[in-house]
């Protein structure tokens, strides 16, 4: 037994029943430690094989009047606090040890005092061994939910869940979760428990546990501290994240056939909400446990930090709910971000991780003052499986851009890594939006075998998905389809313009559009049918197609001037500015995404043509505009040209849903093209800020005048016209002669005008006051 230290964060005991002097938050979950004993020997047990051996003092089982004590307060603090429902959770040891009778009793004291004043959510976590039909009626009867530990198959099962014997415990575990499958009691079937083991197999894992057909999975890492680091095999430094996002591949190709409870509280941080568990996101962890003696404890997994991690010197018989509360380390656990350690509050990804589990940030000296010991497998998890809002882009976490990435795009041009957050933010929605479709991709025959190939793609060749996902127009696809106005089917095209990519071999089912297999950012190719579904075969690069083979040369440039051969390939028009691959896309169908007409496939000539003009503007841009180069190189990915307009004015246009597409009429020269790339890709950059932080309050009605046109425009339209101009005028400003300070004088003064009205009207956030005052301060800048 380790050798016994106090606690930095140990209170003194407080008064009996003194209420706390500062305000507290209220506690809605309670761990009763109904028996203090178990069944198993696990030798991963926080509660038997860590530092903390406190177990050794308590009452073997929680005495009838503990209970009813327990019951008062939390009644007496759902009171106080009006709080509209509590779940308390029977713990232990193992709780099935108190028998059938026990269990009816203590459960009907707790609905019998709690339920008049709150809703009682009642759950019980047990490792199953004892569980019979009579027990099982009592659980029905009072509407417990059981959650039942179990690690996979036997071998996984046996490396750590054994009798103190050392025989298995897994035929009684199946046996238990056989009789909650059972139609009598299934609805006390809450789910199924797994220690990750980085021993056991992640897949096999996985197929072992959904074969108990349990309502809901949650995975635990195996506690552990600085102290005592979590094992790392082979100096791998993220073998954790390795092994559950194996799972998470399995379990998304699957169609998310049952919640994952990390991966969906991930998800849900993703999309703005809070977290559903406590392993991972900011919300607030409102839980105490109580000991069979009645002694309020902080989280039990505490134990696993050292002896008396846990303790705060308070009972139920002396002390309120409320003083448990205030204690400082079940408070602080209640205060987001601002409990968190330094390093934690400034990481890009702290809103999804919370910093991790409480209990895995300890170490000597610092106390829990420190990030996770499992912070680099969180930061893998958490970049894989979120980034994004999940079911609707406009839901998304509060201002997550740091301060400083916002006021360096608030100047107006901003620098590579700022651009390169932005593009991320797209990437990862691309990603979110995939996630969403691939529940329907699993009923789609042609859609799901594009789901699966991509998911092994992802896995094997990320740059090459990478690089399909990040093309303009399959964030627009996605968004269309997952709104019901585009083909699930295309998925398939995706996948198979990965795989090209990849180089890898691959042969699946893909969809014909108005005569051509479209494959987003290599092409197309032509068939002989105008939809349908055919066979695609791809190998080393090769496209094969009902027995043609055609080249697809990914991601390699191609001659403009080519005209399309007999093979019936369209290969994307590529022009490469310095180290920069830029697309002249006019073959991709999901390009037509703007007010005006895009132009057809282009002849060989009128290809050529663009791209030089492309390429002379982006110089131009370099020498003229350096501030917005960095930008423009960064987030531009493809140049679409638009019909000409019949009075022969250039026009250019950005879609919000096509992120680092610009679209362009013909124009007579690079320097107008030059002006008119800043100009969208400014409105590219401002899209990407408001996809992710909230600039405005919620007035979408209101509406004000611009110098630069007669009726008056929406707030955002005001906004995206003022960022774009703000550019404009910059780049005018660097150019030489007369002309150029006329447009440059014209241009500040239609900026001045909208940035004064924005900041005229009560109508940002301060996130949006803060972007909009740093683009005065740039104006206010030039001389």
């Amino acid at each position: 037994m380790s050798t016994s230290r106090p606690s930095t964060l140990r209170s003194e005991p407080a008064e009996p029943g003194r209420r706390p002097t500062d305000r507290v938050a209220p506690l809605t979950q309670y761990v009763l430690k109904l028996v203090s004993r178990c069944d198993l020997a696990c030798d991963h047990c926080y509660v038997y094989e860590h530092p903390d051996q406190s177990w050794r003092r308590q009452p073997r089982m929680m005495a009838p009047a503990t209970v009813r004590a327990v019951a008062e307060r939390i009644a007496e603090h759902a009171a106080a606090h009006r709080l509209d429902g509590v779940r308390v959770v029977l713990h232990g040891g193992e709780p099935l040890l108190a028998g059938a009778a026990r269990l009816d009793a203590t459960a009907a004291t707790l609905r019998g005092v709690i339920e008049p004043v709150a809703r009682l959510d009642l759950r019980m976590q047990s490792n199953g061994v004892l569980l019979t039909p009579a027990t099982c009626e009592v659980l029905v009867a009072h509407d417990v939910k059981v959650g039942i530990s179990l690690d996979g198959d036997r071998a996984a099962n046996d490396r750590h869940r054994r009798h103190a014997n050392g025989s298995s415990s897994h035929r009684q575990v199946l046996r238990a979760l056989s009789l909650l499958r059972s139609p009598a009691y299934r609805t006390s079937y809450a789910g199924i428990l797994c220690t990750v083991d980085l021993a056991n197999d992640p897949i096999r894992v996985y197929e072992a546990l959904l074969a108990e057909e349990p309502p809901h999975v949650d995975f635990l890492l195996p506690h552990a501290n600085w102290d005592n680091p979590p094992a790392r095999p082979d100096g791998r430094t993220t073998p954790y994240a390795d092994w559950l996002l194996a799972v998470h591949r399995r379990w998304l190709a699957d169609g998310r056939p049952v919640p994952i409870r990390l991966l969906e509280s991930l998800l849900s941080t993703a999309s703005g909400h809070g977290s559903r568990s406590e392993a991972v996101g900011l919300s607030p962890a409102d839980l105490v446990v109580v000991e069979t003696d009645g002694t309020f404890e902080q989280v039990d997994s505490l134990k696993s930090a050292f002896d008396g991690a846990a303790a705060t010197g308070l009972d139920v018989f002396r002390h309120r709910v409320d003083d448990a509360a205030a204690h400082p380390a079940i408070a602080v656990r209640q205060s987001g971000l601002a409990g968190l350690c330094a390093t934690c509050r400034a990481c890009p990804v702290v809103r999804h991780c919370g910093g991790g589990l409480y209990a895995h940030r300890y170490r000597a000296g610092s106390g829990f003052d420190n990030p996770s010991a499992y912070c680099p497998d969180l930061l893998k998890l958490v970049r894989v499986v979120t980034a994004a809002p999940v079911a609707d882009e406009p839901t998304r976490p509060a201002d997550p851009l740091d301060e400083r990435v916002l006021d360096d795009l608030a100047s107006g041009a901003g620098t590579a890594a700022s651009a390169a957050q932005l593009a991320a933010v797209h990437l990862a929605m691309v990603r979110a939006l995939l996630v969403t479709l691939s529940e329907r991709a699993a009923g789609d025959p042609v859609a799901a075998d594009g789901w699966r190939l991509l998911v092994h793609l992802d896995d094997a060749h990320p740059d090459a998905v990478r690089a399909v996902l990040a093309h303009p127009f399959v964030r627009r696809w996605a968004r269309r389809c997952r709104d019901g106005a585009a083909e699930l089917s295309y998925l398939a095209c995706v996948a198979a313009a990965a795989a090209v990519r990849a180089g890898v071999g691959a042969d699946l089912p893909v969809p014909v559009r108005d005569g051509v297999v479209s494959l987003p950012t290599l092409g197309a190719l032509a068939v002989g049918c105008e939809r349908g579904v055919v066979r695609l075969v791809t190998a080393d690069g090769d496209v094969r197609l009902a027995g043609r083979r055609v080249t697809a040369d990914a991601g390699h440039d191609n001659d403009p001037a080519r005209e399309d051969g007999p093979d019936g390939w369209l290969p994307v028009r590529s022009l490469r500015v310095g180290g920069d691959r830029l697309l002249l896309e006019d073959t991709d169908p999901h390009r037509e995404c703007y007010d005006l007409p895009v132009e057809p496939r282009l002849s060989g000539a009128a290809a050529l043509r663009w791209t030089r003009q492309v390429e002379r503007a982006v110089r131009r841009i370099d020498a003229e505009a350096p501030g917005y180069a960095a930008g423009v190189r960064t987030l531009l990915r493809a140049v679409v040209p638009l019909r000409a307009a019949p009075a022969g004015r250039s026009r250019s246009a950005a879609a919000g849903a096509a992120f680092g597409a610009v679209a362009v009429m013909p124009v007579p020269d690079d320097a107008t093209l030059a002006v008119l790339l800043v100009h969208e890709v400014q409105h590219l950059k401002l899209g990407a800020v408001r996809d992710v932080c909230t600039l405005f309050e919620r007035d979408g009605n209101r509406t004000l005048r611009v110098p630069w046109r007669k009726d008056p425009r929406p707030l955002a339209e005001v906004l995206h016209g003022a960022y774009a101009r703000l550019a404009v005028a910059d780049v005018w400003r660097h150019r030489p002669g007369p002309a150029a300070g006329g447009h440059f004088r014209r241009y500040r003064a239609w900026t001045d005008g909208a940035l004064d009205a924005l900041l005229g009207v009560d109508a940002l956030t301060a996130t949006g006051e803060r972007f909009v005052r740093g683009m005065r301060a740039t104006v206010d800048g030039w001389s």
